[in-house]
């Protein structure tokens, strides 16, 4: 730069001896116009540059680092989606068979475990996605179908607030039910233990009214959290309660030869019905992924969801199985009531599962007052929230044990469950719900993503109607019978 004459327009410079000999150096005002461009058209790319980077620098919002730091571990999340899905159901499993036969019971359990874990998943995942679309931390199972539908398809849209309602509504009915249907499970363990050993004739209505008792104590409880050490040992007690059932399924040979490979089909919707309320733990997944300080744990290889579905369809199978191997057609709705009378290994077996089932019954509890809570809350002074759950919980539990005491006969009841409840939340929400999301450029290959949901959504329907149908006709025996 100090060579180039052109910055001291005031030196007299000639041809001769100036910096450029032999020629005319260049003008002045050519070379400041030049580099003004050049360094115009740098400052300009620098600017530009300086703006990808920062554009490239502002990450994508990322759900996963906005959830509460004190928030359930990876463990305790795992304990609460076993407990979940381990309750009544597998102890149901046996009866399952029953009505399926062993080697389509087999099958079809395999089939529908991988199913119901397929729709938690797609469920879950859709939900991770319309965190990051909306940019919130966490969704519930209604808030999700409500934001895929809010930022879905125009056509759409306007659906938002009747999805979450409609979840919301199938959540609460769900799970009331199946409190109730805990309610008659305790009740009919304790009834057959009680009524044995102490020579009693009691009635199982009067073991419902005993059950409701602590049922109303547990049924306050608020914190997710303050379950977990429930969960862990209901979880104890079941395992023990297996070995023992375990015990007593092979404690003599056993017999394929009078069973049927394929139940009569009358009777596979019975099947299906009790199944899908076994393993479905849909309306617990979402509040214990949302509680959880890790949630990117919850699914992928292992993950939370596929150790618990996997330990549990196993479980399934295996007690469904050899349990109606065992006692055939003298198989009760759940198998801890097949086990000897006035055995201690038994009668402790029994008495086992009751208390798991009663220390499960806040969890299953939790789902529905919390949606309930949400959408009442704001009809009370703040000062009055306290005094107004109590009383709201203590009510619903009430309501809960009438209904036990209505239908105490718990086959036919499991059954209307899960086909009424279980088969519409935990197989067909999800899988519409997913279709909305990725409608219409994202459904992969020739849309296969919506035929195999709409595969989803006929079979939850189909499992609605047939198994509906059956159960209501055997509470309607059951009572003609009485009569």
């Amino acid at each position: 730069m100090t060579d180039n004459a052109g910055f001291w327009p005031d030196a007299e410079v000639s041809a001769s001896t100036g910096p450029y000999p032999g020629e005319n150096p260049p003008a002045y005002s050519t070379s400041v116009v030049s580099r003004d461009v050049s360094l115009n058209d740098f400052n300009s790319k620098a600017n530009l540059t300086e703006k990808n980077q920062l554009a490239l620098s502002e990450d994508p919002y990322r759900p996963f680092e906005h959830r509460d730091p004190k928030g359930a571990s990876t463990g305790g999340a795992l304990a609460h989606l076993l407990k979940s899905s381990l309750g009544t159901g597998i102890l149901a499993m046996p009866m399952a068979f029953h009505n399926a036969g062993l080697v389509f019971g087999m099958c079809m359990t395999l089939i529908v475990g991988f199913l119901c874990t397929h729709c938690v998943h797609i469920l879950v995942k859709t939900s991770h996605n319309i965190c990051r679309d909306a940019k919130v931390p966490a969704l519930g199972f209604a808030e999700t179908a409500e934001k895929v539908f809010e930022y879905g398809p125009k056509g759409m849209r306007p659906y938002s607030n009747f999805a979450k309602q409609f979840v919301d509504i199938g959540l609460m009915a769900t799970y009331y039910a199946a409190a109730c249907v805990y309610i008659v499970f305790i009740a009919t363990s304790f009834h057959d233990v009680i009524n044995y050993d102490c020579n009693l004739n009691w009635d199982v209505r009067i073991y419902i009214a005993i059950t409701v008792i602590p049922c109303l104590f547990i049924g306050q409880i608020r914190n997710l959290k303050w379950l977990v050490p429930f969960s862990l040992m209901a979880n104890v007690f079941i395992v023990i309660t297996f070995a023992i059932v375990l015990y007593y399924m092979f404690d003599e040979p056993l017999v394929y030869s009078d069973k049927p490979l394929i139940a009569p089909a009358a009777h596979i919707p019975l099947f299906f019905a009790t199944v899908i309320f076994a393993m479905e733990g849909i309306g617990v997944v979402m509040p214990v992924e949302n509680s959880m300080r890790k949630p990117q744990q919850f699914l992928g290889c292992p993950g939370v969801l596929n150790t618990a579905m996997i330990t549990v369809v196993l479980l399934y199978a295996i007690i469904g199985f050899f349990g109606y191997v065992r006692f055939g057609d003298t198989v009760r709705g759940s198998i801890t009531l097949n086990l000897p009378e006035g055995s201690w290994l038994g009668d402790t077996a029994k008495l086992l599962m009751a208390v798991a089932i009663l220390f499960t019954f806040g969890l299953q509890f939790y789902v529905p007052n919390e949606i309930l809570w949400r959408k009442i809350n704001h009809k009370f002074s703040p000062e009055k929230h306290n005094i107004t759950q109590i009383l709201l919980r203590t009510g619903i539990i009430l309501v809960s044990g009438g209904v036990a005491a209505a239908i105490p006969n718990l086959e036919p009841f499991i059954s209307l469950v899960g086909a009424v409840f279980f088969s519409l939340l935990g197989i067909f929400v999800p899988s519409f719900v997913e279709t909305v999301y990725l409608y219409p450029d994202r459904l992969g290959w020739c849309n296969w993503k919506m035929v195999k949901n709409i595969i989803l959504g006929v079979f939850s329907i189909l499992a609605l109607i047939a198994g509906a149908v059956a159960s209501i006709g055997e509470i309607i025996e059951m009572y003609s019978s009485d009569d």
